[in-house]
């Protein structure tokens, strides 16, 4: 073989090998999806996972298995997609806790929150909410903030549990106007509830998701929701902003995570199938039932999000004093 037939030989061997692994990526997906939900099943998340699979199963015309991963505040299940293979077959379900207050609250998270996946797309936001007990004498926000400033440290408010999303987002409501009301946390939003609205408890901060059936039953009063805007579903309930605190957000989120270095092509190919999967009209009205609304940004929005939360918990934590697990 002369020099100018070996040249073109090794040209066509090393561009052969470049469209491999093009080749490659432009068939994904090959094989089934599983989506990780880092909670047991049957609680929000959950069922925010499973509308999401079903939808995207359509858009990629492949089987999306919904895999339960739950304990330690979802953090089992992150490290689990953390150190899965980058190649778009294994998706964590991320919530504001998992990359989001799980960085505040744990001294060694098992993964990087920010950098230890590579962000698809948010799925949906639910707002947050302060409620009081139908009884209390407080039943609007002046009335609330001015009744709590009389009597500092006198009122309590439940939460979902010690260093929970729910939890810190309380503590960041209390240092707009330094309200000192004393966190009494359970195990799980369900007990939480319960006392409160059996006035064992005068206050709790929810999402909006867990605590709209018991507003719209009556055995809760709300007094504020942490949205950019008031919801359609209590359309009488004013924003935080509405009184005075423009600064102050407190959604939950629920948004879709490969792990770190997942190829371009394919990045694209899921975010393509996402976004279709989220602008189904009936997956839409599935999330709004449970007060929701459908996000579906770009991977670089989302990352900014991802970031932007976890410094702001960190400092919420710091200032509140919360200590680390």
């Amino acid at each position: 073989m002369n020099t100018k037939t070996f040249s073109f030989a090794a040209l066509a061997i090393a561009s052969a090998m470049v469209a491999v692994p093009g080749a490659v990526a432009a068939k994904y997906p090959e094989k089934p999806v599983t989506l990780v939900v880092p909670f047991p099943p049957g609680g929000t998340s959950d069922t925010v996972g499973r509308i999401y699979a079903n939808s995207l199963a359509k858009a990629m015309g492949v089987t999306v298995i919904v895999e339960n991963k739950g304990g330690a505040g979802g953090t089992i299940g992150a490290r689990y997609v953390a150190q899965s293979a980058p190649d778009g077959y294994t998706l964590l379900l991320g919530t504001s806790s998992t990359n989001g207050t799980n960085s505040a609250v744990y001294k060694s998270l098992p993964y990087d929150a920010v950098n230890g996946f590579t962000p698809v797309t948010e799925i949906i936001r639910v707002p947050g909410v302060l409620a009081v007990n139908k009884n209390f004498e407080a039943q609007t926000y002046d009335d609330l903030v001015k009744l709590v400033k009389a009597h500092p440290e006198q009122y309590t408010y439940a939460s979902s549990g010690a260093g929970g999303a729910t939890n810190l987002a309380m503590e960041y409501f209390k240092s707009f106007d330094n309200l000192k009301i004393t966190h009494v946390p359970y195990r799980g939003t369900g007990p939480a509830l319960t006392d409160v609205m059996g006035g064992q408890v005068p206050m709790i901060w929810d999402t909006l998701v867990s605590s709209l059936p018991h507003i719209k039953s009556g055995a809760l009063v709300a007094i504020a929701v942490a949205g950019p805007e008031r919801v359609r579903e209590l359309p009488e309930v004013p924003t935080f902003a509405e009184k005075g605190l423009p600064t102050y957000e407190a959604e939950m989120w629920n948004g879709v995570l490969a792990p770190a270095g997942l190829p371009a092509d394919v990045l694209e190919a899921l975010h393509k199938a996402s976004v279709q999967a989220l602008s189904d009209p009936e997956v839409r009205t599935k999330y709004e039932a449970l007060a929701a609304r459908v996000i579906a940004n770009s991977p670089e929005e989302f990352k900014k999000v991802i970031t932007d939360d976890v410094a702001k918990w960190k400092k919420v934590a710091v200032d509140a004093g919360i200590e680390q697990q």
